[in-house]
């Protein structure tokens, strides 16, 4: 299984529903809170290609997006392939 690390602020509606969407599957992920840290919020940004919005998920190092994201995948069917490699 791939690491699934999400870094979120703590003002994050979205970054919460992140959390408890892989709460509830059952798969083990990262929360790195990046509020008020500009520097983590700087490797955010490089890491993801630029998106500054958090949450942003990454699931073996590869950034996916954030929340929608997140769901657009798993309604496809290709989430769990992803994360499973």
């Amino acid at each position: 299984m791939k690491d699934i690390v999400i870094y979120t602020t703590d003002y994050c509606p979205w970054c919460r529903q992140a959390e408890r969407f892989f709460t509830e599957h059952q798969l083990p992920f990262e929360n790195i809170d990046v509020t008020g840290k500009d520097e983590l919020r700087t490797r955010l940004v490089e890491l993801s290609g630029g998106r500054k919005t958090v949450p942003q998920i990454f699931i073996g190092g590869t950034p996916i997006g954030g929340y929608s994201d997140l769901i657009a995948l798993h309604q496809k069917g290709e989430l769990m392939p992803l994360i499973q490699g």
